[in-house]
């Protein structure tokens, strides 16, 4: 059967929009089917941590979402440093969701994606050779479109899952949890501010326009997700743990949610992929989620467009879930203690805990460490036994050899792999792969080698003459055959 398009990506959420933009500037064709049918300026997810903001760097697009927030060093009461970080954004962006759907949207739609919205997705199918999605459209007739693959970035109540018969195992772990979106009449004592008493917890985080976005817990008042949220209650309560109400009043979104941990088994069945909340959900705490799910889509971009244009290496499509569901898991980890953390009920325990924090924040490798995991700056993919310590870590930005700017992160904006060599290295015999490889020089004395996937992670690294003779099979490793093109 005739397809009609390479990839079908049900959601037009971040993860979806990233997804699409980094396929369509591969040349791929995809679509994405989004229910909504009409933009929101209501946000959940506001905090872009700096290893997205990297990915977005090498996407050209850190820039313009950078001027959108407010950057925050640090989240005190969680004993978090980002100004310790190694990398051209030490901070958290604080931002609205919908401005970093903006920003992505707008470059998927340039780059050549299709975005559909009021396209609510009833049911898929699959066969050996492409997926069939059937959508109910705004008027309510439904049509069937056929792709090569389908990707669920469709959140949490997905129904990519459902199709798939896929479980969400795991539980909730915290419920009746209040968000607005406010106007203060004072300003907040930190930039971030989050506390957590025997009374319950409050999170306030400006958005840089004169709102603020408060998260609450009355730790005495557990009512359902559906139970009408009293402003009244909201301001009671962060009176109750700041001591004050700092005057907030105005509020123009008001909701109540629950926390769940949940992880799907496995992020592919065949021709279908999941990613973002439909493949992993977790405490806010942290604020890891969108960006978890940002990183599954540059994760994945890449190894479906080598799958399209008939390139990938053997089992390349199979890494995804390989190297993203242990990320996956560490982030419920990592969400799951830092929540269990603030919910803390007994005095001498929060005493404790605060004591420890703060005997954390002053160590400054135990600082760093802890900003590393959080911001992810320190993730690493599973390297082969006896790899180059390089192998499977996030790629620095380092300086190349050039006109200025010339910097790594630029450089991978085509969405290509790159040879990183040795000053007075000529990186002869890539000349086969030069149209998946970019070769550049390393700005400063070096004497290894190191080819860098395009979402930013090292695939291969080599000392010396080792470099040499082990580039070109790293390159057919990663890269497939010099030459040719397989069908889908």
């Amino acid at each position: 059967m005739r397809a009609d398009t390479d990839v079908l990506i049900v959601g037009g959420g971040p993860t979806g929009l990233m997804l699409a933009g980094d396929l369509a500037a591969a040349g791929v064709a995809c679509a994405v089917l989004e229910r909504r049918d009409q933009e929101s300026n209501l946000t959940r997810a506001f905090g872009v941590h700096a290893r997205t903001l990297e990915l977005l760097d090498a996407r050209g697009l850190a820039d313009d979402l950078v001027a959108t927030g407010v950057p925050a060093s640090g989240l005190g009461p969680f004993g978090l440093r980002f100004f310790t970080l190694p990398t051209r954004f030490p901070y958290v962006l604080i931002t609205p969701q919908y401005e970093t759907e903006r920003v992505l949207a707008d470059r998927a739609r340039a780059a050549g994606a299709v975005i559909v919205p009021g396209a609510d997705v009833v049911a898929l199918r699959q066969d050996a050779e492409g997926v069939d999605v059937t959508v109910r459209e705004a008027g309510g007739a439904t049509r069937t479109l056929r792709a090569h693959y389908a990707v669920g970035a469709d959140g949490v109540h997905s129904t990519v899952r459902r199709e798939l018969g896929l479980p969400f195992p795991g539980r909730s772990v915290v419920r009746s949890v209040m968000i607005c979106d406010v106007r203060l009449a004072e300003s907040p004592p930190d930039t971030v501010t989050a506390r957590a008493t025997g009374a319950g917890f409050v999170f306030i985080a400006p958005f840089g326009d004169g709102w603020h976005r408060v998260i609450a817990w009355n730790r005495r008042n557990q009512l359902p997700d559906t139970a009408p949220v009293d402003f009244e209650e909201v301001r009671r309560v962060t009176h109750a743990v700041l001591g004050t109400d700092l005057g907030m009043h105005d509020p123009r979104w008001i909701s109540r949610f629950h926390s769940d941990e949940r992880q799907v088994p496995r992020y592919r069945d065949r021709r279908i992929f999941l990613a973002g909340d439909a493949a992993h959900v977790h405490s806010p705490a942290g604020g890891m989620g969108m960006n978890t799910g940002l990183q599954d889509a540059v994760n994945l971009a890449w190894k479906l467009s080598a799958a399209i244009q008939g390139w990938a290496p053997d089992g390349l499509l199979d890494t995804y879930h390989d190297e993203r569901y242990p990320v996956g898991r560490r982030v419920l980890r990592t969400s799951g203690t830092i929540l269990r953390a603030g919910l803390l009920r007994p005095r001498v325990l929060r005493a404790l805990r605060d004591t420890a924090l703060r005997v954390a924040a002053g160590l400054r490798p135990v600082a760093r460490r802890m900003a590393g995991a959080v911001s992810m700056i320190d993730l690493s993919y599973p390297a082969p036994r006896g790899a180059h310590p390089l192998v499977g870590r996030r790629a620095p930005d380092i300086p190349l050899a050039g006109d200025a700017p010339r910097r790594l992160y630029r450089a991978l904006r085509p969405g290509r792999f790159l040879l990183v060599v040795p000053p007075g290295t000529d990186g002869s015999g890539i000349a086969a792969w030069r149209d998946r490889v970019d070769l550049v020089t390393a700005g400063g004395p070096t004497r290894t080698t190191v080819l860098v996937r395009p979402d930013g992670y090292i695939a291969w690294a080599a000392e010396g003459p080792d470099a040499r003779s082990g580039v070109r099979a790293a390159l057919r490793q990663w890269c497939g055959p010099a030459t040719g093109r397989v069908a889908h």
